[in-house]
């Protein structure tokens, strides 16, 4: 059997297979499924200072291959996370915590609350900056570099991801902003912008007009910008968007990431991680890879 424990800016994880940040809570209702200590992590979802309650419904609509949502970062807020379930979740996995702000000021505070109380902060830049007139702060490479720098001040103990968006000019260069700002990790991809139309109404179908699209459909995009990323910067990359199996797993390991997050399979396949660190067992044991780390960015180009 193979080794499929990943060291992650130093961490240790049982495995490389990390559900992502919006698609399996907290955790809590997932474990009454399977003993979610069998995954390496969880990303958590994505904390506010103050509870949020999220956008008007409808806010999921599906499309072919993909899914799309505006849930709008419903969450308790950071304090009741801390209160309520990090304890809980620690005892089980590594936790990954998502933040997200509509100031720098908002990331820098949260992140001070948490430090040294999870195994990783992740910064979700995909927020709009209020100060900015709503532009999403991982636009740029300017902001990103600013947002990072503040979190990582904020940080004294724990390591920090930086979640990048894919709706970008450039991925190598907001990926060496986010570096140059301090990141440890960077996590990609976030969601695509996109919309779906009910074609009787003749409206979008989902209230906020717009929303994020993850699913099986994005896979190729996604795999083609964590291999940019990876490229561009000397710190760990996790990759996401559009996993569904260990092979579609093994793929963005190849393209560099150390570890992946899984998303949208989670709503299809409760048991979409654990059947996926399984067939990253038998995948890794069938071509004789005797460490699931041998394959970061071992692809062989043409």
């Amino acid at each position: 059997m193979a080794d499929l424990s990943v060291s992650l800016c130093g961490v240790k994880l049982r495995n490389p297979v990390i559900p992502a940040s919006g698609t399996f809570g907290f955790g809590r209702e997932f474990d009454e499924i399977y003993d979610i200590s069998v995954l390496g992590g969880v990303a958590t979802k994505g904390l506010t200072l103050d509870a949020r309650m999220g956008n008007p419904v409808p806010r999921i609509a599906e499309s072919r291959g993909v899914i799309l949502n505006a849930v709008g970062l419903q969450n308790p807020g950071v304090e009741e996370f801390l209160k309520n379930d990090l304890l809980w979740l620690r005892g089980k996995t590594r936790v990954l915590a998502n933040v997200a702000g509509r100031t720098v000021e908002d990331y820098a505070l949260i992140c001070a609350k948490l430090d040294g109380l999870v195994d990783f902060v992740e910064l979700n830049i995909s927020c709009p900056n209020v100060k900015s007139g709503g532009m999403a702060f991982g636009i740029r490479p300017e902001t990103i570099r600013e947002v990072t720098a503040a979190a990582k001040a904020s940080l004294k103990k724990t390591p920090l991801i930086v979640k990048l968006s894919p709706n970008v000019e450039s991925i190598p260069a907001n990926a060496r902003a986010a570096r140059e700002g301090g990141a440890d990790c960077i996590s990609l991809v976030n969601t695509f912008t996109g919309m779906a139309i009910d074609i009787e109404k003749r409206k979008p179908i989902i209230a906020n007009n717009t929303g994020g699209v993850s699913g099986a459909g994005i896979k190729p995009i996604a795999v083609r910008m964590v291999y940019e990323a990876a490229h561009a910067v000397d710190i760990p990359v996790i990759g996401m968007g559009g996993i569904a199996c260990a092979e579609d797993a093994v793929e963005f390991l190849l393209a560099g990431a150390t570890a992946v997050q899984v998303g949208t399979a989670n709503f299809t396949d409760t048991l979409a991680c654990p059947h996926i660190i399984e067939g990253l067992n038998a995948w890794c044991d069938n071509h004789g890879v005797k460490s699931v780390s041998e394959l970061t960015g071992a692809l062989k180009l043409n």
